[in-house]
């Protein structure tokens, strides 16, 4: 079959059951547009290519797919790359496809020029840049394979707008060589069998549930294992959907502004089976002081991440896939009563908390009740800053990939396109997004493309009128000095929401959030509830940054 470039960028994204992309036309994208006019693919125009990657992101995390975002060259290119290093971070499969100026124009500076290739190198998992249209067919398919085998990842490909004109033979592709890349996917039955030697023996056994978890489909299996030990389990915040909250021995978030709890116990366990983590800073805290007098077991299908950070006693190197089912096919628990007593202990003694006001609306108030009407397979989506760890701590999520936020990068920004790929790739799924002051401004445009859509996101601004947790950093190690940290009181997010075609309400007193939950839930349509909460509050518990897990504030 002999196409063109462009329409053979189409023919390979039906090969690989792409059905929706998300983009923003230029110049040197005509070629590919052209090809995708009567394709049959849905193409979502964002209304900023930054809200493209967000958006491909979150259809990802949500369904599980790869997701796919298309820019045009130079600036379009470049406003893909926080969306991309996000992407990448979070171990999200997908693939960018950036269309690059004409290859006689390449290094000459030309009009919107930009080095995609240099530039998304240190983000991406893999970049390509197509020279040889030949190749094309055969580049973008290996795009797909490496974005999500493995431990996924974003994949750029970079194409020339000539290489879009140029005529290609679809069915006689020449390959060439991926060097240097085997995904580990069935490891050694003898590591698993050592760590459960290790558990049998353990008195105080933790498990350390990470995002690799949710990446992995592995979720039921883990409810199995769950179910066979009764083991007490703590997350990460990317983990939190991998389980039922409602599991007895579930002690919440660890890290930074974990619980009481699960600081506590990954500081006294005596065996942490992390499965899926990568000891993020923000999980570790003071890594001299970190698990000291624990055995540590990782599950992990990356090779580079086993002591990377914190030395491992036993380590399992394959896919969740295939060492989570044998490793609860054998499991087996000794006597863990006085631990288990121990760690229920400290749950009813240091519970999660906060001083409920008469007049004022407290955020963590805001985000339970809204937790407490959604429906059982809702997604939460939330942007970053505080509002995301009280969604963390007080938002109680009851499905696999139903909890999207940017973990390891931290992206102000990230939560409303995020919530668009969201609600995209799960139309018949309730889709509810937290979003402070600050992050909302990010990208609110894009609540112009929820709009268009008709796409029924409920949307909640906790907004405290400013940058919140930069101004409890600033109470809490700074002297109280709020530089660059206060936003004017007057921005009215209503009112830009409707201009944008977004049914909206402000709530400043008690007696309207139940109102506004009830629109919300009931609404067919995008709706933002803009929530006024009190100024002050902060995020805890919180281990100060360079002190241990068992030193934090309550």
């Amino acid at each position: 079959m002999l196409l063109n470039g462009g329409d053979a960028v189409v023919e390979v994204l039906k090969r690989e059951g792409v059905d929706t992309i998300f983009g923003y036309p230029g110049g040197v994208a005509l070629p590919l547009y052209d090809s995708l006019y009567e394709s049959g693919i849905r193409h979502i125009l964002t209304r900023h290519e930054q809200g493209a990657a967000h958006a491909a992101d979150g259809y990802a995390r949500a369904s599980g797919k790869v997701g796919v975002c298309l820019s045009t060259s130079g600036p379009g290119a470049t406003n893909l790359i926080t969306g991309i290093a996000t992407a990448n971070m979070d171990s999200v499969p997908m693939v960018a496809i950036t269309c690059q100026v004409t290859s006689n124009l390449l290094g000459k500076d030309s009009f919107q020029e930009a080095d995609v290739y240099g530039i998304t190198t240190p983000i991406s998992k893999h970049n390509f840049m197509v020279k040889d249209p030949r190749y094309l067919p055969d580049i973008l398919s290996k795009a797909f394979y490496i974005a999500k085998s493995g431990r996924p990842g974003p994949v750029v490909v970079d194409i020339p707008k000539d290489i879009f004109l140029t005529k290609i033979e679809i069915d006689d592709i020449p390959h060439l060589p991926l060097k240097g890349y085997k995904p580990v996917k069935e490891g050694n039955i003898a590591d698993i069998d050592n760590v459960i030697e290790a558990l049998a023996k353990a008195k105080r056994p933790l498990l350390f549930i990470g995002g690799g978890v949710v990446i992995s489909d592995t979720s039921e299996v883990m409810a199995e294992l769950l179910k066979k030990t009764k083991l007490p389990v703590i997350t990460s915040m990317l983990g939190l959907p991998a389980i039922d909250h409602k599991y007895e021995n579930f002690y919440g978030m660890v890290g930074m502004h974990g619980t009481y709890t699960a600081n506590m116990a990954i500081s006294n366990c005596d065996l942490l089976l992390a499965m899926g983590v990568r000891f993020d800073d923000r999980v570790t805290g003071d890594i001299e002081k970190f698990a000291k007098q624990t055995e540590i077991a990782h599950f992990d299908i990356d090779p580079s991440e086993i002591g990377k950070i914190i030395s491992v006693d036993y380590s399992v190197l394959a896919d969740l896939g295939w060492s989570l089912p044998k490793f609860t096919e054998k499991a087996v628990v000794g006597d863990i009563g006085e631990w288990q007593q121990q760690l229920a202990d400290w749950h009813k003694d240091h519970p999660l908390k906060y001083n409920k006001k008469e007049a004022t609306l407290m955020p963590q108030e805001v985000i339970e009740q809204v937790s407490g009407v959604m429906a059982d397979n809702a997604i939460v989506v939330t942007d970053v800053g505080q509002h995301q760890m009280w969604a963390a701590q007080y938002c109680c999520t009851r499905t696999p990939r139903g909890f999207l936020s940017s973990g390891g990068l931290g992206t102000m920004g990230y939560g409303l396109p995020a919530a668009i790929g969201a609600q995209i790739a799960c139309p018949d799924k309730e889709v509810w997004l937290f979003v402070g002051d600050g992050g909302i401004m990010m990208n609110c445009q894009e609540l112009a493309t929820a709009a268009e859509l008709n796409l029924p996101i409920k949307i909640f601004v906790i907004n405290n009128h400013g940058l919140g947790m930069v101004r409890q950093w600033q109470r809490m190690f700074f002297q109280g000095h709020y530089s660059a940290s206060k936003h004017y009181a007057g921005t009215d997010f209503a009112a830009i929401a409707w201009a944008m075609g977004v049914q909206s309400l402000t709530v400043k007193k008690k007696c309207g959030l139940k109102h506004a939950l009830e629109d919300a839930k009931d609404s067919s349509e995008p709706f933002l509830v803009d929530v006024w909460v009190d100024d002050d509050e902060n995020v805890l518990p919180m281990v100060a940054p360079g002190a241990s897990l068992n030193e934090m504030s309550e």
